[in-house]
């Protein structure tokens, strides 16, 4: 009876220890299994570690199965390399052989278009008292090459700048250039600041003083530089005496007899024509925006220049060159602008400068007193910057011929300068 009670008993403490010891055993285990990765294998290969790895709780110690590599010492994988760019398919085409692609409405806004045989022509308009006549319109006008009405695609009335080539006639007398020197404030205060200016003289030949340069300290140095320079003699040539070319004489009888006696005058040279060749071949280089000029300052006499007159206005009206002119000395008489064709024997020709200024589309002026000059200088240099500009589209390619403008107005009142004609040489391409 008593040993069957002490089974009994010990059975029940048995099973109270066993419900004791269970929250025990619990406890021990974690809460959450752990994602520990597995040693490499030789059938799988290792799988990189994310980027970016969510932050998760060390493991505890000795928590890793006994046999597996611990995560913790195992080298770190090698960053990925990037897959290499595929290559790039480049084909080269011989020069002009690709076709142009189609582009869009708004590629259209950003082309420019060039006319390759525009052609300018800036006309002066003036009523009966010569004073410049302003608002008139495109209709107003009607320009002619060749006889054949053109459609104008251009015009304007803004002022342009200028360049201008200045020419002082040195071989004028030297009463009449020490006027002209007086008047060389009032020359430079014509021109803006916009303007470029350069110098030439010419008498028995032609001398460059100064190469384009804004108007301001460098012109007045060189007008400053120009007032020592003097004209010629005054008085009749001398051909005898002490001071005569032969030489020093005694009683008119040469020392040096071997000397020869010069009786006649020695032949003046005036070479017009080779300073204007001169200046339009450096305006021939100048940018096409400006406004082209040539201002002389002269007496008008033409001799025994190398260039011809024929030739000079070729280039002249090739490159829309306009010559302007200041007549001082004897030819400020009113009838010297008014002249055709006048020449005189040993003395040249002495209508050069108007017939060049008509067919450029410039201007004469008269100077014979100082202010006359001064006054010219600002009407003239007026004149060329204020002006109309009419352009149209020609079929002439660019040749050797000859082609004549005529410039007409709607009003019979009113007078109209322009150049007679151009060559298509210098048309812009």
């Amino acid at each position: 009876m008593f040993p069957v009670i002490c089974r009994r008993a010990r059975a029940g403490w048995l099973a109270i220890l066993a419900f004791a010891l269970v929250p025990l055993t619990l406890a021990q285990q974690p809460e959450q299994k752990q994602e520990i990765p597995d040693a490499p294998s030789t059938v799988h290969p290792p799988q990189p570690f994310p980027n970016a790895a969510p932050e998760s709780k060390p493991a505890p110690p000795n928590q890793t199965p006994p046999g597996e590599a611990n995560p913790e010492n195992a080298p770190a994988p090698a960053a990925e390399a990037p897959p290499p760019r595929p290559p790039m398919n480049i084909t080269t085409v011989p020069e002009g052989g690709a076709t142009p692609g189609q582009g869009g409405a708004t590629d259209d806004l950003y082309k420019i278009v060039t006319n390759v045989n525009q052609v300018l022509v800036p006309v002066m308009v003036k009523d009966g008292s010569g004073r410049l006549v302003n608002g008139l319109l495109p209709r107003d006008f009607s320009v002619y090459e060749d006889g054949k009405k053109q459609k104008l695609n251009f015009f304007t009335t803004d002022p342009f700048a200028l360049s201008a080539a200045v020419i002082v006639d040195t071989g004028l007398p030297d009463v009449a250039l020490e006027k002209v020197k007086q008047t060389f404030p009032a020359l430079e205060g014509a021109f803006s600041q916009f303007d470029e200016v350069s110098i030439y003289t010419y008498s028995s030949a032609v001398s460059k003083v100064s190469d384009f340069s804004a108007a301001g300290k460098q012109l007045t140095a060189t007008l400053n530089e120009l007032k020592t320079v003097s004209g010629r003699n005054n008085g009749p040539p001398v051909t005898g005496g002490p001071l005569g070319p032969q030489g020093p004489t005694v009683n008119n009888v040469p020392i040096d007899p071997s000397t020869p006696r010069v009786i006649t005058p020695p032949k003046e040279s005036h070479v017009l024509n080779d300073a204007i060749l001169a200046a339009a071949v450096d305006l021939s280089r100048r940018d096409r925006t400006r406004r082209k000029v040539i201002f002389i300052i002269s007496d008008g006499r033409e001799s025994r220049s190398i260039a011809s007159y024929s030739d000079t206005l070729k280039v002249l009206l090739s490159y829309n060159i306009m010559v302007y002119g200041v007549a001082v000395e004897s030819s400020a008489a009113p009838i010297y602008g008014r002249l055709q064709r006048l020449h005189l024997p040993k003395l040249g020709y002495s209508d050069i400068l108007p017939k060049y200024a008509s067919a450029t589309g410039g201007e004469v002026f008269n100077g014979f007193s100082r202010q006359a000059i001064e006054s010219t200088y600002a009407q003239l240099i007026g004149d060329a910057r204020n002006q109309y500009t009419l352009g149209y589209v020609t079929r002439a390619t660019p040749s050797s011929a000859h082609r004549e403008i005529e410039v007409k107005v709607a009003r019979p009142d009113l007078t109209v300068v322009a150049k007679e004609g151009y060559y298509p040489v210098g048309l812009a391409r």
